[in-house]
C-alpha cells in the first residue's frame, strides 16, 4: 500500500467515516472542523498508530460505467457528503485515539454538523495498488497479447 500511504502496513486498518452535512452547514464548515480534528490525530497519534488519511467530497458525478444500480446522471448528496479514511497501524491504536482528552472535544465538533451521526467502519485491505509507469504499462498489453487474454 505503499503508493497510497506510505508506511502504510499491509495488516492495518482503514477506516471509513460518512457524513452528510447538516442543512446550515457547508463545506467550509466541515474543512474547518476536520483539519482540526486531523492536525490533533497528527500531533497527538503519528507516534501511537496513525498512518495517515485523507476526506473526499462527493463530487456529484455518478459512474454509469462503473454501477449497476439504475442510471443515475448526479449524486443528490452533492457537496454534503464525504468521507473521512485514515489508515491505522492497528484497530486497538485507532480505538485509543479516539479515548484521548485532546480528540473528543474536536470529534463531538465535528458531528454536530453530522445528518447522519457516525458510523466508523473499520476494513482489512485484500489489494492495492497504483498505476504502472508509462513503459510497463505497454510491456504488460504486450505481454496479454502475446500469451493470452487471461486476467
Amino acid at each position: 500500500m505503499s503508493g497510497l500511504i506510505p508506511g502504510f502496513p499491509m495488516d492495518g486498518v482503514v477506516t471509513v467515516n460518512r457524513v452528510i452535512l447538516k442543512v446550515g452547514y457547508t463545506v467550509d464548515d466541515l474543512e474547518e472542523r476536520v483539519a482540526l480534528l486531523c492536525e490533533n490525530v497528527k500531533t497527538y497519534h503519528s507516534e501511537t498508530g496513525f498512518v495517515g488519511g485523507f476526506v473526499a467530497l462527493n463530487s456529484g458525478q455518478v459512474s454509469n460505467e462503473g454501477s449497476t444500480v439504475g442510471q443515475a446522471v448526479a449524486s443528490g448528496l452533492s457537496g454534503r457528503e464525504a468521507l473521512i479514511i485514515t489508515f491505522w497501524r492497528s484497530f486497538e491504536e485507532h480505538e485509543a485515539s479516539h479515548r484521548s482528552d485532546t480528540f473528543q472535544p474536536l470529534f463531538r465538533q465535528v458531528l454536530e454538523l453530522c445528518e447522519n451521526g457516525n458510523e466508523e467502519i473499520a476494513y482489512s485491505v485484500l489489494w492495492s495498488g497504483k498505476a504502472y509507469p508509462v513503459a510497463e504499462a505497454r510491456a504488460a498489453r504486450e505481454a496479454k497479447e502475446r500469451f493470452g487474454k487471461a486476467a
